[in-house]
């Protein structure tokens, strides 16, 4: 540990008393030049001075002495380095050179680096026993390992984790992550068979491109739970289009995580509630809860929050229901949420569990108990834990007196401790829980998806891509290439052309004004609809030509179908982002919109359809046919690949796409070339 420090209240200090105190089975080595002897332990003037050869070095020295002790550790041969010393990148350029060139020393001699400007680490299990940070906590080891961007926010998380009983392994404050990230956990971590879940306290992503992969591939196997902080921006990205104006970094973060199937949450109770159940509970077969309470109140909320987040009350067995009113007293209600009124027993509890676990229609039980004072509410838990560890199906408790079972637990033996169902204080939070095993059930059952590519020269297309706003005729050239059923027409230059052009694809028509740099051109009159005979294109086109206008957009128009839009829009971080949504002016008023990362797979291109709350408009309603949802799955596809073929195009956006049960034709598209 070099900067050890004799001083009570100083990093050096604190965490060579955590490495002691916190039992570590490995041999510590202060360094510090000014002192023989600290804690009772050897002191060494430096690293190369210890005989024996070093795992880890922690280093808590003043910044400018970080490089040399970086170099020593080096000549060492130490296998990894933990720097805690802050003023790297942090502080402007003179930092970052700095953190540069211990990162080169590091990497000389394959030495790993956590930090700088760091918590540190730490390895709960009985095993190691390492708290190398200078907090107070050092959680019960458990199937949790727990990375944080933010040293601060990693000891409040801490000690929240400690105090709702959720073992946590595996610690680690990445700081300024010079050299291991995120990614390089998730690996460790992912071969890790005692980690169940991942919790990861993120505010931004190194390289996104670089942990999609690595996550996608570890969520198969463990859980995954961030809140990536950061949500609010202060502007959209610099963008022409509705799908750039929408598309902001939290937009891609959101897009990322969905897609690697990482589970996001909004907050950092949220996360470690979300955490205690998918380390300790098994996955529901399915999203229908029974709600069992002692009062009606709590179950209230809690059936609103159910439904918010898209889980369902199960409808119990008649067969169910009758033998509850055997056991519960004329008042209760065995209605889903079952309300055994104040007086329930602890018995209650037992009989009434034992009979939802086993009813059919039941995938998950929410068990909640509001203390009234002739009942012991730790008889009670203890009576819920024993009838859910013995079920495969998920049960949570809302315990409004969590403080006291908590304690009890904590006096349990670690055998009790294992079985200990995960308990919440309010309603909303046990829901959320709830909902957490649903995502995860269904991000297992999720297939992995086809990104399907059509054959194109894209060689042959870039010399059409001039810089700015694509005009009618590259925008065709383009549909057509990548197999996208357009709207029939074509540019006009002349009246004659109009008319020709009418007559071609039949009337009534619509005519546009074609001056690529503007955005809308309803806005300004540029369009104008149903166009019946030659008079009336004639005198259109008259209106509509001017001498910014590289001609007149002609095209037959369509009637019937659904107007939705598709686009997307190169983030300089992300890579390309793909909107979907209601199309037409209900964009811009709804905003209903879905977002991917591109490229887009046949999965994830059908979820981006159905996530909207418009969806079920597409389907068809009210007698209404539905929309041809593979050809529209196709288009978003297509799309998706122009994105990744041509990133000289920084946004492209189909606006209306018109989707009905014959196929999806595009009407209007907007592109802009860098």
């Amino acid at each position: 540990m070099i900067g050890a420090s004799r001083r009570p209240g100083t990093i050096g200090y604190e965490v060579l008393h955590n490495l002691i105190t916190g039992g570590f089975v490995g041999k510590v080595f202060p360094v510090n030049p000014k002192a023989d002897v600290l804690h009772s332990i050897k002191c060494h003037r430096s690293v190369t001075a210890i005989d024996d050869p070093v795992d880890l070095a922690v280093v808590i020295v003043p910044k400018e002495l970080v490089p040399a002790a970086i170099e020593q550790c080096a000549k060492k041969r130490v296998g990894a380095v933990i720097v805690i010393t802050a003023g790297f990148k942090e502080t402007g350029v003179d930092g970052a050179q700095a953190e540069a060139r211990i990162l080169r020393t590091a990497r000389r001699v394959g030495m790993r680096l956590v930090g700088p400007n760091c918590m540190g680490i730490q390895n709960a299990n009985y095993d190691v026993r390492l708290n190398a940070t200078f907090g107070r906590t050092f959680p019960k080891p458990g199937p949790v390992a727990f990375v944080s961007q933010s040293g601060a926010m990693g000891e409040a998380l801490l000690a929240h984790a400690d105090q709702i009983n959720l073992g946590v392994s595996m610690f680690v404050s990445m700081g300024n992550r010079a050299d291991v990230s995120a990614n390089d956990l998730l690996e460790y971590w992912g071969a890790d068979p005692t980690i169940r879940c991942v919790l990861l306290y993120l505010e931004s992503f190194g390289n996104p491109r670089n942990f999609v992969p690595t996550a996608r591939r570890i969520s198969r196997e463990k859980a995954i739970v961030t809140v990536k902080a950061g949500r609010s921006r202060a502007g959209a990205l610099a963008a022409s289009s509705h799908t750039g104006a929408l598309a902001g970094a939290d937009v891609a973060a959101d897009a990322l995580l969905k897609d690697c199937g990482v589970q996001r949450v909004d907050s950092v109770e949220e996360l470690f509630d979300v955490g205690l159940a998918l380390s300790k509970l098994g996955l529901p077969k399915g999203n229908r809860v029974a709600v069992l309470t002692n009062a009606g109140g709590p179950a209230i909320l809690a059936t609103d929050a159910l439904v918010r987040w898209g889980l369902e009350m199960a409808a119990l067995e008649e067969t169910t229901r009758a033998s509850l009113r055997e056991i519960l007293v004329p008042e209760a209600s065995v209605q889903n949420p079952i309300d055994m009124v104040a007086g329930a027993t602890a018995e209650n509890y037992r009989r009434s569990l034992e009979l939802l676990l086993g009813d059919p229609t039941v995938d998950m039980v929410l068990v909640i108990f509001v203390p009234p004072i002739t009942h012991d509410p730790i008889l009670v838990a203890r009576t819920v834990f024993d009838v859910a560890k013995g079920s495969k199906k998920p049960v949570v408790g809302c315990f409004m007196s969590r403080d006291e079972v908590m304690r009890a637990i904590a006096k349990e033996t670690q055998r009790a401790q294992q079985d200990w169902v995960p308990i919440y204080l309010y309603p909303e939070s046990a829901v959320r829980a709830l909902a957490a095993l649903d995502e995860r059930r269904r991000i297992l059952e999720r297939p992995e998806g086809r990104v399907k590519r059509r054959r194109v020269d894209a060689d042959e297309l870039r010399a059409i891509l001039k810089p700015g706003w694509l005009g009618v005729e590259a925008r065709r050239a383009l549909s057509a290439a990548y197999g996208l059923e357009v709207v029939p027409g074509g540019l006009a230059r002349s009246q004659s052309e109009a008319v020709a052009i009418a007559e071609r694809v039949g009337y009534p028509v619509v005519m546009k004004m074609s001056v690529p740099d503007v955005t809308h051109k309803s806005d300004v009159g540029g369009v104008l609809l149903d166009l019946a005979d030659e008079a009336a294109v004639r005198k259109a086109f008259e209106r509509l030509m001017s001498s910014k206008a590289e001609g007149v957009n002609v095209q037959k128009m369509l009637k019937g179908g659904h107007e939705v839009v598709v686009g997307f829009h190169a983030d300089p971080q992300y890579g390309p982002i793909l909107m979907f949504g209601l199309g037409g002016v209900y964009v811009e008023v709804l905003k209903d919109v879905s977002f991917a990362l591109c490229p887009v797979s046949d999965v994830r291109a059908q979820e981006l359809v159905r996530e909207i709350k418009g969806w079920p408009i597409l389907a068809g309603i009210r007698g209404r046919a539905g929309i041809d949802e593979q050809a529209l799955v196709e288009a978003i596809q297509r799309i998706s690949q122009i994105a990744i073929d041509l990133p000289e195009i920084e946004e492209l956006e189909i606006n209306p796409l018109i989707v009905s049960p014959h196929g999806a034709c595009a009407v209007d598209m907007r592109a802009r070339v860098s």
